[in-house]
């Protein structure tokens, strides 16, 4: 298998930091969770919603396997499909080119497998186990045990975490432009995405409907985790900022910090401090208001994650990602990278004190 396959310990990926850099490349963390009610909460997850259908070219020009994996990992990641095959379309006709670095070796700029990732080159041989672009994004798409360039279920699987990793699903211009960084690359991608769709469109994936916020709050298990969910979902679709602590916007702590607040509990104000300051908590364990941080690049780590979200239902969370990652919304986290762990602040003994306080007053 040699030079043409990369071994899942060599996946780099980088979430974002909340406080310095952009966010994350999702990851598949297998996991429990239980139910907060014993039964299943609606799926409220915005990037789990189809943004539209295939058209009549779509299923024409896609070859049957292809369309679905490019279907597989718009959904698993959060970006639009039609974007996956647009790139897929443009840059090897989904996988039927017959020129040199679609099934083997490079091509003239160094790109290799049917979506073209750059990879290291050493005089004159591929050096397919350590890529320049694809090592960062290296997906098991098929279950195999490896990550192989030339494919398709793996090479789909990665192009989708870097499209998601720059930006898509909201600003998929932008990471169509990281991609290939030429605007008239992205012009084309985007055309062949519309002729795709059955509505001709490339959409963002809808915010989550407000009636899903009810059964989510009738799930938490307190009255006051309750009223600091209220207050994180009703956020929704502001921007991020970093230091933002609101009412017009918020970083990824400052949205947290705030919801606590507003039941009267007070908690560290950045990710460095909310770290330490809860109770671990196993992962499969934890429950809606337990807090989920990431290892998000330079500057953090396991001692030290840089991005937070709050737990909402079982493997979703709310949070304010990045300036350039869209709104705040509810995400999953079932499937990111870098989860440094799981933290329940209610189980300070600050905050124990705090609420026998309220509970006397």
């Amino acid at each position: 298998m040699g030079d043409r396959k990369v071994r899942l310990a060599l996946i780099v990926a980088v979430t974002g930091l909340c406080l310095l850099t952009l966010s994350m490349a999702p990851m598949l963390m297998v996991g429990s969770f239980p139910s907060f009610t014993g039964g299943s909460l609606p799926d409220c997850d915005d990037t789990a919603q189809t943004v539209s259908d295939q058209s009549e070219t779509a299923t024409s020009d896609i070859p049957a396997d292809y369309l679905e994996l490019y279907r597989e990992s718009g959904k698993k990641i959060g970006v639009q499909w039609n974007v996956l095959a647009g790139v897929g379309k443009r840059e090897t006709d989904h996988g039927r080119s017959t020129l040199p670095g679609v099934s083997s070796g490079t091509n003239y700029a160094g790109a290799a497998g049917p979506m073209q990732f750059l990879v290291s080159t050493w005089g004159g041989k591929t050096k397919i186990k350590i890529p320049s672009t694809f090592n960062g994004y290296a997906s098991d798409g098929d279950g195999d045990g490896w990550a192989d360039i030339y494919n398709p279920a793996d090479a789909i699987l990665g192009a989708a975490k870097m499209l998601k990793r720059n930006g898509a699903p909201e600003d998929v211009r932008r990471s169509l432009f990281v991609y290939n960084r030429a605007w008239w690359y992205v012009d084309q991608v985007m055309e062949i995405a519309e002729r795709y769709a059955k509505d001709g469109e490339v959409g963002v994936p809808p915010d989550a409907e407000g009636a899903c916020d009810e059964p989510l709050l009738e799930a938490a298990p307190s009255g006051t985790v309750s009223g600091i969910l209220e207050y994180a979902l009703a956020q929704r679709g502001k921007p991020y900022l970093w230091g933002g602590t609101g009412p017009d916007a918020y970083d990824c702590s400052g949205i947290i910090y705030m919801a606590y607040r507003s039941v009267g509990l007070t908690i560290p104000r950045t990710t460095f401090g909310q770290w330490p300051f809860g109770v671990r908590v196993p992962e499969g364990e934890e429950q809606a208001g337990d807090l989920v941080f990431f290892n998000s690049g330079p500057g953090t780590g396991v001692d030290r994650p840089g991005h937070v979200g709050m737990v909402v239902s079982p493997g979703k969370m709310v949070e304010a990602r990045c300036r350039l990652c869209g709104p705040i919304k509810v995400t999953s986290y079932k499937e990111r990278t870098g989860i440094v762990g799981f933290t329940r602040p209610l189980q300070n003994p600050q905050i124990l004190a705090q609420l026998k306080l309220k509970e006397q007053g």
